[in-house]
């Protein structure tokens, strides 16, 4: 279970409510932008908050610098929230095994989704994005699982 507490007090009160993130782009969340500017984290997980606030320009320019398989994960994931699905399944390449994606096959069917691979989750969201439907938005709780346990992998 995600407890954003352990993150100490600025990023537990930043993540206090789980959002349910667009499978797009999303319009970012400026009333937190400040505080996002002057946190003192490692640099996966500057990229992790700042997308899930709709920053997808200040994530990717983190995540792009990254040259682990976190990094990727998280540019991964801001290509297909961009969308760009061929440019998202690039790195999904490029993260290879990971115990994020084991842990994502193991949990989200609790939710109702059966998680195969990450590029199947990226078809997934091309499909569902801006449906209004069921289906969008259990991807859309998926989303936050991966986010979730990435955010946590990260620390």
């Amino acid at each position: 279970m995600f407890d954003p507490t352990a993150y100490g007090p600025v990023v537990a009160g930043l993540l206090s409510e789980p959002r349910l993130a667009d499978l797009g782009p999303g319009t970012p969340v400026l009333a937190v932008r400040d505080t996002l500017r002057t946190l003192d984290l490692p640099a996966a997980r500057r990229a992790g908050l700042w997308l899930y606030f709709d920053f997808l320009h200040e994530s990717h320019e983190i995540s792009q610098d990254l040259d682990t398989p976190d990094g990727s994960f998280w540019h991964a994931i801001m290509h297909r929230r961009e969308p760009d699905a061929w440019n998202s399944k690039y790195w999904w390449r490029r993260v290879g095994p990971h115990p994020v994606l084991t842990q994502l096959v193991a949990q989200a069917p609790a939710l109702g989704y059966a998680y195969t691979t990450p590029e199947a989750f990226v078809d997934f969201c091309e499909r569902v994005r801006g449906t209004n439907s069921p289906d969008e938005l259990l991807a859309k709780r998926v989303q936050l699982l991966e986010w979730q346990l990435l955010f946590d992998h990260c620390a």
